[in-house]
């Protein structure tokens, strides 16, 4: 009996592990995201998962409405919304650069809310569901269960964030964010154009949302509210992980979605949705920079 029930009892906690690391994918999506935009600008952008929500919605009308191929709707609702990353930086944040650092924060919160907005004009509070991209089949490691979405997933969230690493350790790319974010004075001084450089990492951030709405939204169902619990979640993992780091933003994702499925598991399922609030409050006290962030002196 009591092998049994221990065989049971690693069973469950392989399972909720591997969940967990599924759900913490898609965190590592947004805090990566997310990422980008802080790596560049040094703007925290709070307005993210209300983009998110707007990419996955641009994905469904093509679809649903233009009859447009799922594939070539994600490619443009991809392209429209780094555009729209573009636009938002060119004509709402650079207007702004010189004023206190909290009016770009609550920019990024006005565009959020006004693109929710959009979507409740539309929609209202219904919950659609998202035309189908995970087939439906389910993979057995032993006694533990992951279905083709998990896979799917994951294998976008390491695929994106070497990709990434890729463009900001290897290409001119990194040095230069590195030069705009310590002091966009003296990038400009050296040849930089950093309002070009800006706008070009607000559409990547903005684009990158596009992407983590059309792999979440046939998870979470597609719906104007949608981009609250998730905005908060990527923010915890990026906090956990230290803010400007890549392997932070995917570390931190990874943990907080095996937490919430411990919590949920061990604990109680009504108190997974404090875990990602007590995450940021814990970091915050503890150790400020997260795990993998460092403390940075700006100067503009």
């Amino acid at each position: 009996m009591r092998a049994g029930t221990a065989r049971s009892g690693e069973s469950m906690l392989a399972q909720l592990v591997l969940s967990g690391i599924s759900q913490g994918c898609l965190y590592a999506l947004v805090a990566l995201a997310m990422t980008v935009v802080y790596r560049a600008t040094t703007v925290v952008n709070f307005g993210h998962g209300d983009l998110l929500m707007a990419g996955a919605f641009a994905v469904y009308v093509l679809v649903i409405f233009a009859k447009v191929p799922f594939i070539p709707a994600a490619l443009l609702a991809i392209g429209l919304l780094f555009a729209t990353g573009v636009g938002i930086q060119h004509w709402l944040i650079r207007p702004i650069l010189r004023g206190p650092h909290l009016s770009l924060a609550m920019m990024a919160i006005a565009v959020g809310y006004f693109l929710r907005g959009v979507a409740r004009v539309f929609w209202g509070r219904e919950v659609l569901p998202f035309p189908k991209i995970y087939p439906d089949k389910s993979f057995f490691l032993g006694s533990v269960v992951l279905n083709s979405s998990d896979l799917v997933i994951t294998g976008s969230a390491i695929a994106l964030f070497f990709l990434l690493w890729l463009l900001f350790a290897v290409t001119p790319v990194g040095k230069t964010a590195q030069a705009v974010f310590q002091s966009q004075r003296g990038a400009a001084l050296v040849g930089i154009n950093v309002g070009a450089f800006h706008g070009a990492m607000w559409g990547l951030g903005a684009a990158m949302a596009a992407v983590g709405g059309i792999l979440i939204a046939p998870v979470t169902l597609l719906y104007p509210d949608m981009s609250a619990s998730t905005l908060i979640r990527g923010f915890a993992a990026m906090t956990l992980g230290g803010f400007g780091s890549f392997p932070g933003a995917v570390i931190g994702g990874l943990l907080l979605g095996v937490m919430e499925m411990l919590v949920g598991g061990y604990v109680g399922s009504r108190f997974i949705d404090i875990t990602a609030y007590l995450v940021i409050i814990l970091v915050l006290l503890v150790r400020p920079v997260g795990l993998f962030g460092r403390q940075v002196v700006v100067r503009v």
